[in-house]
């Protein structure tokens, strides 16, 4: 009886140690797509900006093609884009120190297929 109990206590230490792993993997998995929805937004708002205001600097242009102006713009525009990008950066940062406070599981997919029972003499097609 002893070995039993001790046989017990060892399965529900390893399914607790799995259910703690899971939940690991489900914050960790979470995270990676929020960060990488979180990017994709930074990255396509700076994309548009520079696909409809970047004529002002002349955003296809060489550099020593731009003028003062133009150079001056890229400047600004430089300027902007470091502190959109460092904000989205610290907003991720945020996201990962604040999961860290949260149980998350996953939902596991199950797909139920229905099984009909052939009759004997009946080949896959129904024909005999």
């Amino acid at each position: 009886m002893e070995e039993y109990n001790k046989f017990l206590q060892q399965s529900l230490e390893y399914k607790k140690a799995r259910e703690d792993r899971y939940k690991d993997v489900s914050r960790d998995r979470l995270f990676r797509v929020a960060k990488k929805k979180i990017e994709t937004t930074m990255i396509g708002a700076l994309s548009t900006i520079e696909e409809y205001f970047g004529f002002l600097w002349g955003f296809n242009d060489a550099d020593e093609v731009r003028t003062p102006e133009q150079k001056h713009l890229r400047d600004i525009y430089d300027e902007a884009r470091a502190k959109i990008l460092d904000r989205g950066n610290t907003q991720i940062r945020n996201l990962e120190s604040e999961l860290v406070n949260y149980d998350i599981s996953r939902k596991k997919h199950f797909i139920t297929m229905p099984v009909i029972p052939q009759v004997k003499g009946e080949t896959n097609d129904g024909k005999e």
